[in-house]
């Protein structure tokens, strides 16, 4: 994939979290000022493939805004495109880089959001800019109502294959993919970074017809924290009582525990990917429980009680081998990674085969490749080409051609043609008839509709002045005309969003009240409504109270099961 911005020092490329906003306020001059200036960018900046703009600063992203017409462009320079995706962080958008058209991938998350990613996310890109399989990140600022980040645009994620292989990989396959995945959390974690959400749905493969279409890369380091110093080294302590984070069916068993993550939890999470490959699912999948509190609690005591040879069974013993490592690492150990490669690319040396480069995905579509099943309704003939012609259609046009033939016109007489004159004839007259009568009672109903729909307006207009409508009717039926997956159409949904918050905010503060009992006790129950129980005396209150204030639960942030 081509790359439009240089690599980082190494200086750079250690830079901490906290570090982050001194090293986007040191960028260079903004490149809306450029642009304004002098009319035009520079044909320096035209032609250069280092385009270092300053990214990070949020009034740029404005002062670009106010200069341009077309609302679908941000960051100066790029368009949005179709949505390709959505999850728990925002939308993303397909895009194109005006300047040199290649395309780009546009993440949009809400600026009021609880726990804002996309900033540390491209913060974490210019660390690790440079490094094989990690996507360029080109601009990250604000757009309305929403932080933008624009990276490299790649191709169908691990889970997507998986999905259109049937949900299973061959050996072979997954060899060779965890070797790339092994590879991409040793060069993170030499950027003193660990990853704490390792799952297929962030690894993806490169764009088609690319000399990286099928190499693996690493996205969405939202999650990633930095688990040493990086002038340093200092490891940081080990705690437990730790909020969960990551997705719970791949995350390690002393996550699942409470104890801090460190870089053997990034690998043994990859483990449980390979053998989710490999078998279709992994044992505690689809397990129930009343909330999700217990159904993480049940998935750690599945882990934990499922011996990883027994996981392994029927499958190379090297795959039980590497879990059963990288599970008993220490908290502050340096992983093995090679010794791991190593260990995996054996598997092939007894199975005969080699790494050489081929995937199932590349098997799908008669050899074809996966593109093609993007297309859920394919052209089942030709794959777009068009059907063969009817044979029985043709012999009948030829049959009917031949009673219109020149040569068969003596068999009608004159008579037989005068008489079928007069036949068009009366035939004519008659359809100018028809057309009269049917051209009256058009007119006729369209009159009837349009008084019609007189009356129903103005009894639309009258019941909309009794209900007083709320002002996001209009914006909400112009929404349901735009492509939903457009640009507009999100724009519009989430400004809708945001006014019905604000409003149900208002209610709730105008229905919120505090009624004296006589006895001067608070009663807590809005609107006089009484419980069925006793009312509580002041002390249970003030402990209600304070259990209202517990912690909302950081179970339901987590990825499915």
């Amino acid at each position: 994939m081509s790359q439009v911005q240089a690599p980082l020092t190494a200086t750079n490329s250690g830079l901490a979290v906290n570090n982050f906003s001194n090293t986007m306020n040191s960028q260079m001059p903004n490149r809306s000022n450029v642009r304004l200036v002098n009319g035009t960018l520079p044909p320096s900046l035209h032609v250069s493939s280092n385009l270092n703009h300053n990214t990070g600063n949020s009034s740029a992203s404005h002062s670009g805004s106010q200069s341009r017409d077309d609302s679908t462009i941000v960051g100066l320079h790029y368009k949005i495109g179709k949505k390709i995706g959505e999850g728990s962080f925002g939308v993303l958008f397909e895009g194109t880089n005006m300047i040199n058209g290649l395309p780009v991938a546009i993440k949009f998350e809400p600026r009021k959001t609880e726990a804002p990613q996309l900033k540390d996310e491209y913060r974490t890109y210019k660390i690790l800019a440079g490094t094989p399989g990690i996507p360029q990140a080109y601009y990250f600022g604000q757009e309305g109502l929403h932080n933008i980040l624009v990276i490299d645009l790649l191709g169908p994620s691990l889970e997507d294959l998986f999905d259109w292989c049937g949900r299973r990989f061959s050996v072979k396959t997954v060899v060779q993919v965890a070797v790339q995945m092994i590879t991409l959390i040793e060069d993170l974690h030499a950027h003193d970074l660990i990853y704490r959400d390792i799952k297929p749905d962030n690894f993806l493969i490169g764009r088609p017809g690319q000399p990286d279409a099928n190499k693996v890369h690493l996205i969405d380091f939202g999650m990633a924290k930095q688990y040493r110093d990086p002038k340093t080294k200092q490891h940081i302590p080990y705690r437990e009582k730790k909020s969960l984070s990551g997705t719970a069916r791949y995350m390690s068993i002393n996550t699942h525990l409470g104890r801090e993550q460190s870089r053997r939890d990034d690998m043994e999470a990859m483990g449980h990917v390979f053998f989710y490959f490999l078998r279709g699912q992994l044992p505690w999948q689809g397990l129930k429980a009343p909330n999700n509190k217990q159904k993480y609690e049940k998935i750690g005591e599945k882990k934990r009680l499922t011996n990883v040879y027994d996981l392994a069974q029927g499958l190379p013993i090297q795959f039980g081998r590497y879990l059963e490592i990288v599970r008993n690492l220490s908290f502050e150990e340096t992983p093995d990674y090679e010794g791991y490669r190593m260990l995996l690319l054996s598997v092939l040396d007894d199975l005969g085969e080699s790494a050489d480069g081929q995937y199932d995905w590349m098997k799908l579509n008669g050899g074809r490749g996966w593109d093609l099943s993007i297309n859920k309704k394919p052209n089942l003939h030709g794959y777009g080409h068009p059907n063969p012609p009817n044979e029985k259609s043709k012999r009948h046009r030829s049959k009917n051609h031949q009673y219109s033939s020149p040569d068969n016109h003596h068999h009608y007489s004159q008579q037989a043609q005068a008489q079928a004159q007069a036949q068009a004839q009366a035939q004519a007259q008659a359809q100018a008839q028809a057309q009269a009568q049917a051209q009256a009672q058009a007119q006729a109903l369209a009159q009837q509709q349009q008084q019609l729909q007189q009356a129903q307006a103005q009894q639309q207009a009258n019941r909309y002045q009794l209900e007083q409508s709320d002002s996001h009717y209009d914006e909400e039926r112009e929404a349901s005309k735009l492509d939903p997956t457009s640009y507009e159409a999100y724009q519009q949904q989430t400004q809708q969003k945001y006014a019905q918050q604000q409003q149900k905010q208002i209610n709730q503060k105008s229905k919120q009240f505090v009624n004296t009992s006589p006895n001067g006790q608070t009663n807590k129950y809005p609107y006089n409504a009484q419980p069925t129980i006793n009312q509580p005396d002041a002390k249970n209150a003030t402990q209600d109270r304070n259990s209202n204030k517990s912690s909302k639960g950081f179970f339901s942030k987590l990825g499915c099961c």
